[in-house]
Formats: C-alpha cells, structure tokens, sequence
C-alpha cells in the first residue's frame, strides 16, 4: 500500500506536535534537530520506520523526513536516503549554529557520525525536551489511551476464569498474555532507558515476588532464566499467597497500566491491610494530584500514609525497595512525570500518569493496585475501572 504523505496523523495534529518541540527547542537554544528514536517518530508522524525526522525551531522552515525503509512513502517533505551523510545536501537550511541529537538514547557512534554531518554546528542534548514535550498528551492521544483503559479493563476482568489449580505463574501468565493478544493488544512493550527489559506481563506469585531484579521496575521477580531476571519463575500458585498481575496495556501504540491482585485462599491480616492501604494511598492522591501540584509531594503523602499504617518495612518491596510510587505513560511506559523523592516534575494538564502503591509481605506475595489517570483541570481522571478489591481465584 503506498501513502501519499509520512504522516498518518491529521495535519492540526501533527502541527500541535511539532509546534510545541519547536517551541521547546527555541528556549534551549536549539536551532535544528535529527530525531531517529522509534518512539518519536511515531509521536511526530503516526507511524515508525527507518531514517531521521529534521525538524527547526524557525516555525517558518518545514519539517523534513529523510527515510531509508520503507519503500512506496512519497509528498512534501521526503527525501529517500541511503546513509546519512545523503543529508545535508538535501536540507532546506544548514544556516544553524546548534545542532539537537537524542543523546541519552542514541549509541555515541551514531551520535557521532551525525555530529560529524555539520562539523561548525555546537551539539546540544534533545532528549529531554522531547521528554517534556511528550508528557503532555494531546486529546488525539487521550482518546486513544481512554481507548487503551477500556480494553485493559475488559481483559482483566476475565483473568479468573484462566485459573486452575495446580498450574504454574508462568503456565498463567501464557494464559493472561493470550487473552489480551486476541482481544487486541500489540503485544509491544516500549520501554525508554538502558538495559530496561521486559515481556507482556510481569505475574508474580508468592515469596518470589520478594527476589530482587536488577531493572528498575516497581516490583521484581527472579523470572525464568537468566537472560531475562523479573518475574514469573515456575512457582506454583498455591493457597494462601497471592498472584499480582501487571500486563500490558499497549491497544493502541500508546500503554495505560494497570496492576491487580488475586489470591489463592485466605491470606495473611497484614496482606489485607496492605491492599487496603494501597487502594487509600491511590484514592487520596487522586484528590491531591491536580496541576501544578509537585510529583515528589505525591512520593511524600504515599509513603506518609504507609509509615502511619506500620507497613513501611512493606512498601514498595521489601527485600529491595523501588524508589518511586508512579510514572507518566504513554508510547513508553516509563515516561514524565517521575513520582519520586528527587523529581523536579510539576504536574500539568494533560500528563498521563500511573500511580502504583505496592507492597511486598513475605510469606505472602505483592499486593496493591496500579491505576493509570489523566491529569485534567480538576484532577485526576482514571483509565483503568478494574475491580480494586482483592479476587479470590
């Protein structure tokens, strides 16, 4: 099939996204840019493939779009290339004395090879503007992360009927990730940051929810083999534990996620509490969270709440703990704001953000909720109308 145009998204759309890196770049100081990250190229177009988007801050100078693959794309703006160096010829302006690259996600070779492209142009970091910019979703992408949630939802309220008895976390974690695959997900699971890896879903079952992972995810898991150390390891889900289910939300290219908990039996008091106080940790901050408000303020009142409970030695793993208690989401599930001690981030409308109070009580398993809202004008507006309550498999 062969598009007359790169960009898939309609034209007001794709003029407020570039609009506002555009804007971005001008207060960094940052005259043109070459973006070549999957994640924003389909932020900026709708779509991925292979080649660099030259994007300038003068709102007068038009974007352009240098492809490799695939072949059939055509319209304003394009040019095929065959490596880099193919580039400067082709710009509408090399009159720029910065140069923007996405530093912190790019190899150093291939930063290099594309510094070397305007050898008098000083380089300058993009990625955290492109960070900043995409934290900010426009009703185009709420819609579809509105879209996401009611999916999401959908699939987990079915997880029960998977379980039998006797089977294993991973013989249930197939059974969860078929599921969402036949009712729509992409399976994809976009991650931004080095080494940060994972499959469809992290399913954890019991004490081995209590084994540390050397990612940087709110829980962990020993997982199977080596090659891949978080979550589901073969335990078998037995009564009087519990099986925390965090999978993959992503029906849309853009991620919502959602944790819940389901039991085997009767579990422990203090595991009860714990899931209690999760689910009030998520409703107060619900509250609290509006624009404006501080992400660090909202990691503050969590772990408020969960010291004034005695469940402190709990929160957010107990072995080893996270350091944070949310994310902002989106084409990535680990994007801005930061819920952190140390994050300078500021909410606005428009941030997309998971919130997920978890604990860890050993004997027991994880527990907690994670829900995924949309910061609006008043508040917080929730994706994820899952159950919050313990189920009892």
């Amino acid at each position: 099939m062969i598009h007359n145009n790169i960009t898939i998204l309609n034209n007001d759309e794709v003029l407020l996204r570039h609009s506002r890196i555009k804007a971005l770049m001008r207060s960094k100081g940052i005259d043109f840019a070459l973006i070549t990250d999957n994640a924003t190229l389909y932020y900026l177009t709708g779509r991925v493939f292979a080649g660099y988007i030259g994007i300038y801050a003068d709102d007068n100078i038009d974007t352009q779009y240098f492809v490799r693959r695939p072949i059939g794309l055509s319209g304003n703006g394009i040019s095929y290339i065959r490596k880099p160096e193919d580039i400067p010829a082709i710009l509408s302006s090399t009159a720029f004395s910065t140069f923007g690259l996405e530093l912190d996600i790019q190899p150093y070779s291939a930063c290099t090879r594309l510094a070397n492209l305007f050898p008098d142009a000083k380089i300058l970091n993009i990625s955290s503007i492109i960070r900043q910019a995409r934290s900010v979703k426009t009703v185009d992408e709420q819609e579809k992360l509105i879209f996401n949630g009611k999916r999401h939802t959908h699939v987990y309220g079915q997880i029960p009927s998977l379980f039998h008895q006797g089977m294993t976390d991973i013989e249930f974690q197939i059974e969860i990730e078929r599921l969402s695959r036949t009712e729509g997900c992409l399976g994809q699971f976009r991650i931004c940051g080095n080494s940060m890896e994972l499959f469809m879903a992290n399913i954890l079952a019991g004490d081995n929810a209590d084994n540390p992972t050397p990612y940087d995810f709110a829980m962990g898991g020993e997982g199977s083999d080596y090659s891949l150390p978080v979550g589901a390891n073969g335990t078998i889900l037995r009564p009087g534990t519990t099986v925390m289910v965090d999978c993959n939300g992503n029906y849309s290219g853009y991620m919502t996620d959602m944790t819940r908990v389901f039991a085997i039996g009767e579990i422990s008091d203090i595991a009860l509490a714990a899931h209690r106080c999760s689910i009030e940790i998520c409703h107060t901050l619900e509250k609290i969270a509006k624009p404006g408000v501080e992400a660090k303020a909202l990691y503050e009142k969590a772990i408020q709440i969960a010291n004034n409970a005695g469940l402190g030695d709990y929160f957010m793993g107990h072995c080893q703990k996270a350091g944070f208690i949310g994310h902002g989401v989106g084409i990535e599930i680990n994007e801005a704001p930061v819920l952190a001690p140390r994050s300078r981030d500021i909410l606005e409308v428009g941030n997309v953000i998971a919130i997920e109070p978890k604990f860890v009580i050993p004997g027991t398993g994880a527990v907690g909720i994670e829900n995924t809202y949309i910061v609006k004008e008043d508040g917080l507006l929730c994706l994820t109308l899952a159950p919050e309550e313990i189920i009892y498999l």
